[in-house]
């Protein structure tokens, strides 16, 4: 690599004596930085949100399955702390890893992205690297994080480098970490791309180089449609197949014996989390700016979201089977996050659950032992906290919908004492001869 700042950077990464530094610290951009640490770098964590800085400095963790002493472990290695953004100008290199949500129409929502890049773009100097981890549409990095940065009035590819490294988590999943988890990059030049490769490889154990940050891009929103598409097929036949009286999950348990050519996706009442329910129409809205429609990525999003509300038609035709309607209806929801056996309830449809509930008169509760409480979220502002799980608790209401399986749940106890129990996760399938009436959704 020729002499300069590029030459310069490349060194302090060969030597773990460059800074790095992660803007955003969530579900992301906390384990990126734990990966950092551990491979021998000093990492700055900078964040929006003053109680997460405040939590960093003081050894808080604040993302449950991430474990107690997460954060302490890392600020006990002396070689992490939390920065004021006035000090974006120390780290040799920026990973940004913010929020890339949609708005009200469904449309990309870069403005994190924006002000991120504004605030580097002022404390830029030369030799520093700047990679974008959120996930986004083919061209984000080049079209609208590179301008931003080159206001700064130095020139890419030679004073600075931009490079595009998506992030590739899955919260809660065993068996992996961010070491363990296969980093693509691209750059959008040559040296940005090597420096970038250069900065993962000394953190992470596997680095996979693509030709250019668009091929990163959409490498990543296909990672996610692919999973998208595949749960839309198997809720669209759920619903179909329970007109015909037939299991869906026992169908995807049998198909699932073969071998090859087939993988198993489960229905359930809807999307949850960072990714799936929102990253596939980043591509949707990307491909109509060239007049090419989407087809399977809009059918998908329509069957996906219109599950929440088939788990309460569903629920409200076994109400009335009991002579209950679903107005002035008792229902314990049970599960808030949007997956099994962790408190992240982004997107989770647990959350729509209960909105359409409260929207169709019915008084409701949720349990679940992994968030004691709703926060103010973008869409939703529940203001609810988790009630026990009793015998009482589950007698006393009309049905009680299964939104989220997670194993810290008495699945027994809640098959003994529940009246009517709407099961959207087959969570009660190992529960033997339980007295509640079981119906899947």
């Amino acid at each position: 690599m020729p002499d300069g700042p590029a030459h310069q950077l490349a060194d302090r990464i060969a030597s773990r004596t460059a800074v790095v530094g992660v803007i955003g610290m969530g579900y992301v951009g906390l384990p990126a930085a734990r990966a950092f640490v551990d491979a021998g770098f000093r990492v700055l964590a900078f964040d929006s949100d003053p109680a997460k800085i405040d939590a960093l400095n003081a050894g808080r963790t604040y993302l449950a399955h991430l474990g107690d002493r997460f954060v302490a472990d890392l600020r006990a290695t002396g070689r992490f702390e939390a920065a004021d953004p006035s000090r974006l100008g120390e780290p040799d290199a920026l990973l940004l890893c913010v929020p890339t949500p949609l708005d009200e129409t469904l449309r990309p929502d870069l403005s994190y992205v924006e002000a991120t890049a504004r605030d580097v773009a002022r404390a830029l100097r030369p030799g520093q690297l700047v990679c974008l981890e959120s996930t986004t549409y083919p061209g984000t990095t080049r079209d609208v994080l590179a301008p931003i940065l080159a206001t700064s009035g130095f020139n890419l590819g030679h004073d600075f480098f931009v490079a595009f490294s998506p992030e590739r988590e899955d919260p809660g999943r065993p068996g992996h970490t961010t070491r363990t988890i296969p980093k693509l990059v691209g750059g959008l030049d040559d040296r940005s791309r090597a420096l970038a490769a250069d900065l993962y490889g000394a953190a992470i154990d596997t680095v996979v180089p693509v030709s250019s940050a668009e091929v990163a891009e959409a490498a990543k929103l296909l990672e996610n449609i692919f999973r998208a598409v595949n749960i839309a097929l198997v809720n669209e036949m759920k619903v179909a197949l329970t007109e015909m009286g037939i299991d869906v999950f026992e169908v995807v348990r049998a198909a699932a014996t073969k071998p090859f050519g087939f993988m198993p996706f489960e229905p359930g009442p809807g999307l949850g989390g960072h990714c799936i329910p929102i990253d596939p129409f980043y591509f949707s809205w990307k491909a109509a700016q060239i007049r090419q429609p989407a087809r399977f990525i809009e059918l998908a999003g329509e069957v996906n979201r219109a599950m929440p509300a088939y788990v309460i038609d569903r629920l409200e035709r076994a109400l009335a089977d009991a002579g209950t309607p679903l107005a002035g209806s008792r229902v314990l929801v049970l599960g808030l996050a949007y997956k099994p056996n962790v408190d992240d309830v982004r997107e989770s449809p647990a959350l729509e659950l209960i909105t359409l509930l409260r929207e169709r008169g019915s008084d409701v509760t949720y349990h679940d032992p992994h968030v004691p409480r709703t926060h103010k979220m973008r869409r939703y502002d529940l203001g609810m906290t988790s009630v026990p799980l009793t015998p009482e608790a589950l007698a006393g209401v009309d049905a009680v919908v299964i939104a989220t399986a997670h194993k810290a749940v008495d699945y027994r106890l809640v098959g003994e004492h529940a009246k009517l129990i709407i099961d959207t996760r087959d969570a009660m399938r190992s529960v033997p001869a339980p007295r509640a009436r079981i119906v899947k959704a």
